[in-house]
């Protein structure tokens, strides 16, 4: 079974949060609200250096997936 790149999370004990799973490596719980992020790997410094530069472009990408699910949620 595949994986959508992109799940949403939801948890009562955190009302307000916002929680987008990234399940393409590196993979990450990232919460919208304030763009906390808690990483599900473990990266070399190298990894870090790359992930710098491709981290705006995930947290766009997960901003993108949310907006795009609750517009199809208020099509329904």
């Amino acid at each position: 079974m595949e994986l959508p790149k992109f799940l949403m999370g939801d948890n009562t004990d955190f009302p307000n949060a916002i929680f987008i799973i990234h399940t393409d490596y590196p993979r990450f719980i990232i919460n919208l609200e304030n763009d906390e992020v808690e990483w599900l790997e473990e990266f070399d410094a190298q990894d870090k250096r790359d992930l710098e530069d491709e981290m705006p472009n995930l947290i766009q990408a997960a901003s993108e997936f949310y907006d795009r699910e609750i517009n199809r949620y208020d099509l329904e």
